[in-house]
């Protein structure tokens, strides 16, 4: 679950970390109203879920109340990376002598939270991992022990030459990691961590991305779930209890089980096409779950053809041939559909897809080339 940026701040506050006020609006009144309040120069910021903001037009200095009316009203409204800003954060800006990169994540290779620091902050860190990665030190964090004094010291170091200064970083650093931790988060990142003429470290900037399997211990988190600011099928496929995966490609996938999944877009790749997307409609015999995915991938534009392939073993091939013939009955479907059904209620899944009109495949390359096949010439 992605969070909005203040959403993000007001959680490294409550873990003591160094963060500017700020005041989200809605209207370019209400932006204006908080520049006043602050009085001198202010930051308007996107909020949106997105990176870019800034190379986007979504992040604009304003020294006057007036100015940052006239900011609000152009941001406002404005698509960032095909997401719309509703809201925005203004915030006092700062005198900065310095950017850096703070980050934590957790690594799936390491089986535990890694840090990343770079002394290079204020653009994206996957540009410097591109062109310099000298410039990012790492650190794996062992879980049972959490983030050392001496650690967060280290990475710090890495970042600035002044004692006073590592001192207050390695305080930031370890601030950090207890936010990650109390958040349930699977990343956290300050980008910039900023110093000020006056020696001041201070995070301007917070990213978290909280993992969906935590929530049940965050309950109170789950509400700060923007809806709004997700795209219509991420939501559409969590509320239906499906595994969705936006991808670029024209061959939508409905598959059950993971594995499958994965195997159905390599096959896909081998014959030459491009998946859409992974959607999995994991072991469950509702057919709502099929009619659910069936308007997901129509959403989808690019889709040129969908691509079923199911290996009935807890779902039952029936349930989900009466889930393809439902869905068709609700939504105009256009584009052609390839189905391959095998396993648990098999002859029962192709007698019903027979009378509907629809026929299907045993083969599992038969209906991938099939499927590629028409997207090609589609």
């Amino acid at each position: 679950m992605n969070i909005h940026e203040y959403q993000a701040k007001e959680i490294f506050r409550q873990a003591g970390m160094p963060v500017p006020p700020g005041e989200v609006a809605t209207t370019p009144d209400e932006a204006e109203a908080i520049a006043r309040t602050y009085g001198g120069t202010v930051v308007v910021k996107a909020q949106v879920h997105s990176g870019g903001r800034g190379k986007a037009g979504g992040v604009k200095l304003a020294s006057t109340p007036e100015e940052a009316r006239a900011h609000a009203e152009a941001i406002l409204g404005m698509e960032i990376r095909g997401l719309t800003v509703n809201r925005v954060l203004v915030t006092p800006a700062e005198d900065i002598a310095s950017e850096a990169y703070v980050g934590v994540l957790m690594d799936r290779k390491a089986q535990a939270p890694t840090f990343m620091v770079s002394a290079e902050g204020g653009v994206d860190i996957e540009e410097v991992a591109a062109t310099n990665p000298d410039a990012i030190r790492k650190l794996t964090v062992d879980p049972r022990y959490g983030l050392l004094p001496h650690q967060a010291y280290w990475l710090a170091n890495a970042l600035y030459d002044d004692p006073a200064i590592i001192k207050q970083a390695a305080r930031v650093i370890a601030q950090l990691y207890d936010a990650f931790r109390s958040a349930g988060a699977s990343m956290a990142e300050i980008n910039p961590l900023i110093t000020t003429p006056e020696g001041e470290v201070k995070a301007i900037d917070a990213k978290v991305t909280i993992d969906d399997n935590e929530l049940f211990r965050h309950p109170e988190l789950e509400a700060l779930r923007d809806t709004d600011a997700e795209p219509w099928a991420e939501t559409r496929a969590r509320e239906a209890g499906l595994s969705f995966v936006k991808l670029d490609g024209d061959v939508g996938c409905c598959v059950n089980g993971a594995g499958l999944a994965m195997a159905t877009m390599d096959l896909v790749k081998y014959y030459g096409g491009d998946p859409a997307n992974f959607l999995d409609i994991g072991g469950s015999s509702n057919p709502e779950k099929v009619v659910a995915a069936l308007e997901i991938i129509t959403a989808d534009p690019n889709v040129k053809v969908i691509l079923f392939n199911i290996f009935g073993g807890i779902t039952r091939c029936d349930d989900v041939a009466n889930g393809i013939v439902e869905a068709t009955r609700r939504i105009d479907i256009k584009t052609p559909i390839v189905i391959r059904l095998t396993g648990t209620n098999e002859e029962e899944a192709l007698r019903i897809l027979e009378e509907a009109g629809f026929s299907a495949f045993t083969s599992m390359d038969e209906v991938v080339q099939k499927a590629v096949e028409l997207a090609a010439g589609a």
